[in-house]
């Protein structure tokens, strides 16, 4: 049904686990900056599809005018 269906499976020891993984790979300093990376790439993704759809909305209306 959903591509992340697996995680209704994990029990709150997993997600522990997971996050104590990721602070011994990455570190403390390094998470927030990851974070800040990864919000920019979502706004920067969610920009660009409301820059694609307002072009097709407008091409669309210019279609239906002629």
């Amino acid at each position: 049904m959903t591509t992340l269906g697996f995680i209704q499976n994990m029990g709150g020891g997993s997600i522990v686990l997971i996050v104590l993984v990721v602070l011994l790979l990455f570190g403390a300093k390094r998470i927030p900056e990851l974070a800040r990376g990864l919000g920019r790439g979502i706004r920067e993704f969610k920009d660009a599809t409301k820059d694609i759809q307002n072009d097709l909305e407008e091409g669309l209306k210019d279609d239906k005018k002629k």
